[in-house]
């Protein structure tokens, strides 16, 4: 077998606009799954610039799984851009220190927790994901869509805010494909069935050996 190298930067040869996301990435709470790319049109270092307001102190984490496709110019905005919003003022004061130090004294800034994105997901040009989103496996999210809240696996979303635009396939056969998991497969057996994955046809996928 001649299989794709998943620790390969730019795995298309003479071309330096698309990488195996996971071998450019730098920081640490940015943790990214196997095969998963991402393409953009200038620099594909500019995948961790738009990871916005991702502060150590924070705590947070951008999780993305595996064979995820993510085109140019996608942001995720992390926790650390969160302000009070139910307060008088939304500015925060204490960041500025001196005797506005202690502004935020028993009082915490909003946290929604990892953004997680699952797996065979696809995120289009300019879409921007909100602090703590989690987008099931499958799921499409459409070009300059804004996704502010959950997302179910296998169906396609677009808009701003992102609205379900329908799921991609019927109930019972998504069920079957969060069970069956072929990202999880051994990447001989995916490299065996490939051309059943890129058909429609779940009964292909079932009888795979």
């Amino acid at each position: 077998m001649n299989i794709p190298d998943k620790n390969e930067k730019f795995p298309l040869p003479n071309y330096d606009r698309l990488c195996f996301l996971k071998n450019i990435v730098k920081n640490p709470n940015i943790i990214v799954g196997d095969y998963t790319y991402y393409d953009d049109f200038e620099n594909v270092e500019n995948f961790e610039k738009n990871v916005k307001y991702l502060f150590d102190f924070t705590g947070d984490k951008l999780i993305i799984g595996k064979f995820c496709m993510i085109a140019s110019d996608v942001t995720f905005i992390m926790n650390g851009a969160n302000h009070l919003s139910e307060s008088i003022s939304t500015y925060p004061f204490a960041i500025f220190g001196h005797d506005w130090a202690n502004a935020m004294k028993g009082k915490t800034y909003p946290y929604k927790g990892d953004t997680i994105i699952g797996n065979d997901v696809w995120i289009g040009y300019g879409a921007t994901i909100m602090a703590g989103v989690k987008i099931g496996d499958g799921a499409i999210i459409a070009t300059k869509s804004v996704v502010t809240k959950d997302v179910e696996p296998y169906s396609i979303v677009g808009g701003n805010p992102a609205k379900t635009i329908r799921p991609r396939f019927p109930e019972q056969i998504i069920k079957e494909l969060l069970e069956i998991r072929w990202w999880d497969w051994p990447i001989e057996k995916i490299t065996k069935h490939v051309q059943r994955l890129t058909s429609n046809d779940i009964e292909k996928i079932r009888s795979a050996q």
